[in-house]
This record gives structure tokens, sequence and C-alpha cells, in this order.
């Protein structure tokens, strides 16, 4: 089993910065790649940014390019999103979840079904 938590979410004026982390514990020897989402209200969770631990290749959602990176500590079991430039459309609670080895991870990464195990969230809210 894996664990997964999410901290740094908050409140931050338009154009501004935040950085989430997401710690995994448990079996992390069998998380193949990370994915940041996020969701406002009951719609449909978004696929923002997704990083493979072993060797770090990453993938963006069109709408994150350019403001938001998302990296990886493999020796602290963390991936972390660094959101630049925020604008009040990226309010959402941020989820970050854990994906088993697979193959073809830039065709899946930002498929929530895809995903094995889910952290609780973090609120970001940008003021306008």
């Amino acid at each position: 089993e894996v664990q997964l938590v999410e901290s740094g979410g908050g409140l931050v004026q338009a154009g501004g910065s935040l950085r989430l982390s997401c710690a995994a514990s448990g079996n992390t020897y069998a998380v193949f790649a990370v994915g940041w989402f996020r969701q406002v209200e009951d719609n449909q969770r978004e696929g923002v940014a997704g990083i493979t631990m072993r060797p770090g290749l990453s993938y963006y959602a069109d709408s994150v390019k350019g403001r938001f990176t998302i990296s990886r500590d493999n020796a602290k079991n963390t991936v972390y999103l660094q959101m630049d430039n925020l604008k009040p459309e990226d309010n959402a609670t941020y989820y970050c979840a854990a994906m088993r080895p697979t193959s073809g991870y830039s065709l899946k990464w930002y498929k929530d079904q895809n995903y094995d195990h889910w952290g609780q969230g973090t609120q970001v809210t940008v003021s306008s």
C-alpha cells in the first residue's frame, strides 16, 4: 500500500506562486509515476502534470504549460508542483496520485482512472 499526503495549498493573489508537495510512504518502491490533478466541486478531475520517478520524464496540460513545473526528490519520496503566475481559473482542490509500473505513461498520465493511490487533496484559491 502507498500513502500520499499533499501540502502547500492556500490563498494567493493572481500572479502569485505556490508550491505543492506530495509525500509518499509505504511501498514507495512500487510507485512508477505521480500525477497532479485538480477538481472543482463535482466536476471531473483534470490532469495537470505527471512525472516518472525514474528517469523523471514530465508531462503537462496545455493550460499550465510554462507556468507549472513538476519535479521529484527520490531520496525524500516527494513530488512537487511549483505553480507560478497563478490565475483565478486555477482555483481547485489539487490531488496527487501514484501509478504502479506501466508502459506508455506518456499516453496515460492525464487519465485519473489509471492511478492506483490518491492523496486527500489540498485547496488552492487564487483571488483576482
